[in-house]
């Protein structure tokens, strides 16, 4: 009986092998398949097509040596619904389109694309072929491959124009879902075979913001003048050890190498030759030459035309994670910008510069709007704020509130005497509330703009109204203080009204407003048509028909680059 259960489980593995195998047994695509007809050439190249595009599915979408197909599943569902018909060529002729869609892909920097993303140089090496060799005109493995990789970057192409290559987060409301499953791009291919119309098509997937057509439509000059000398990029901080310090020490050696500061060979790291190659490097670029080595400086080291272009098509791609269809009117604040601006009907009508977070503190991204306002507001200190920066104070001087204008006050809101509080005994917080009462005094100013968000932050006016002069504004504890924060109030107001319908009664108006400020008045009001807000991170931006960049001040640019756009 024993031995009749062991030969049993042995066949049973033995059919799981054969069923296994049975499962990928499609042989590797020929490299070479002659056809002296080139009347037969089409029924060839669809018999392997097929083949090809069956062994892509069963060996991680290679069809051939250092070939990968992006997109296997979307291609093979396309030539599945034609039949396995070779679409780009007939006769060992090209369509007119194919000389359309591998221009595309050439001039793809154009749209913030990458063109070996879409196969461009294996493509142009059989394009070269077919089209000078008539021999390698008769080989119906080049047709194939050609076939296969005009298809494969055309869909990709959909895709990164639709949804880009940065993945969802959370705040993004364009997220690919099942709608977008490969209907969507055999769709697509099918209108393209039928109309003929490359450019037309391809835009319609594109994002219908203004900032990114004004951006997108600046690359053409930025492309003219671009300086494609590739540099070391180098990653900092490092890890605070000897192999990633040396690694660092090696690649900066060569980076200020590359800049004809240092010459190659001549230091062991940590050396007085590096400290005066950093102060050349400084020295060229119009720095104060300190030799020392910093996030400024790196940040410097690593500017680039090559760097920049990434962050215009990380920008690009951010465009593509808003909703397809943006309100008619909403506040948009781009925080690398420091500005805000208030869009209705695709014009500008109001404009500010703004205070955003330091990077320890950086401002939120989010989408919300904004539900109240409140005039000369109180101010609750945030928990960490508490910690980081007034705990440390009152352990050594109890008074410290009290001289810069805070109150301590318990949980029925009555103030305590900081000198009976053993502050010693707290680290990660303390069991009261730190508040500054309502005044022209207040950090908050006279106004505060409330909208819901899990990071207890806000849009508000300021006390300290001359910061606006800086050129680097990132400052704040994380709320974003608003420079034209009346206009803003005024704005609002208006728009609330402009929404209400017949006979619905809104409680206030400009003229209120202004005389509860005159009264120096606390007061919430409540929006009842809430206007849309976008809190953003856009490292650039089109103006004019060029492209101006902003300080990269939270490193989210860097960090997108070094995940998904290094190897570029």
């Amino acid at each position: 009986m024993v031995y009749h259960k062991q030969i049993l489980s042995r066949l049973t593995v033995v059919l799981i092998c054969l069923f296994a195998v049975s499962c990928h047994n499609t042989s590797k695509p020929a490299e070479k398949v002659i056809v002296e007809n080139p009347n037969e050439m089409n029924q060839q190249t669809s018999d392997n097509i097929k083949q090809s595009l069956q062994y892509a599915l069963e060996n991680g979408g290679k069809i051939g040596d250092n070939i990968v197909l992006n997109m296997d599943s979307a291609t093979n569902d396309f030539y599945t619904s034609v039949d396995y018909k070779n679409v780009w060529s007939d006769k060992e002729k090209w369509n007119p389109l194919a000389d359309s869609v591998y221009t595309y892909i050439q001039n793809a920097e154009l749209s913030g694309l990458f063109p070996n993303d879409y196969h461009f140089d294996v493509f142009k090496s059989i394009k070269t072929k077919l089209d000078t060799d008539s021999t390698h005109r008769m080989d119906a493995a080049l047709w194939t491959k050609a076939d296969l990789l005009l298809t494969d970057g055309f869909v990709h192409i959909i895709n990164d124009l639709k949804f880009g290559r940065i993945p969802a987060d959370s705040i993004s409301i364009n997220k690919k879902d099942s709608s977008f499953n490969n209907d969507f791009y055999t769709n697509a291919l099918k209108k393209l075979l039928e109309e003929k119309q490359l450019t037309t098509l391809l835009s319609t997937y594109e994002p219908s913001q203004k900032g990114y057509w004004e951006l997108k439509n600046g690359i053409k000059n930025f492309l003219d003048s671009m300086d494609r000398r590739t540099y070391t990029h180098l990653k900092y901080p490092y890890k605070k050890n000897e192999k990633d310090s040396l690694a660092f020490i090696d690649s900066l050696e060569t980076r200020l190498t590359e800049s004809k500061c240092l010459t190659i060979g001549d230091l062991a790291p940590d050396s007085t030759q590096l400290k005066s190659a950093i102060k050349k490097y400084q020295g060229l670029k119009g720095i104060k030459p300190d030799g020392i080595i910093s996030t400024s400086l790196v940040k410097l080291l690593n500017t680039n035309d090559i760097e920049r272009f990434k962050r215009i098509a990380i920008t690009l791609d951010r465009y593509k994670q808003l909703p397809s269809q943006m309100p008619e009117r909403y506040i948009w604040v781009n925080l690398p910008g420091y500005y805000l601006k208030v869009w209705d009907n695709d014009t500008v009508a109001l404009e500010s510069k703004v205070i955003c977070g330091k990077p320890l503190t950086r401002s939120p991204l989010l989408t919300s709007s904004i539900t109240n306002m409140i005039t000369y507001p109180t101010w609750t200190v945030p928990n960490s704020i508490i910690v980081k920066q007034y705990l440390p104070k009152l352990k050594t001087n109890p008074h410290y509130l009290q001289k810069i204008g805070l109150n301590i006050l318990d949980k029925d809101g009555n103030i305590v005497d900081p000198t009976k509080v053993n502050w010693q005994k707290y680290s990660k917080g303390i069991p009261y509330k730190i508040m500054q009462g309502s005044g022209d005094d207040n950090a908050l100013g006279v106004l505060k703009f409330n909208f819901n968000n899990k990071f207890a932050v806000y849009l508000h006016d300021t006390n300290e109204r001359g910061l606006f002069k800086r050129s680097v504004r990132s400052l704040s504890h994380g709320c974003v203080r608003v420079q034209e924060w009346e206009q803003l109030a005024f704005y609002i107001l208006k728009y609330d009204s402009t929404n209400a319908k017949p006979n619905e009664k809104i409680a206030y108006n400009t003229d209120s407003l202004l005389n509860i400020l005159a009264r120096k008045e606390k007061k919430t009001i409540f929006i009842k048509h809430r206007l849309p807000l976008f809190i953003r991170y856009m490292g650039c931006e089109g103006k004019d028909g060029k492209i101006i960049f902003y300080d990269d001040m939270y490193g989210e640019d860097e960090t997108i680059r070094n995940k998904y756009f290094a190897n570029k």
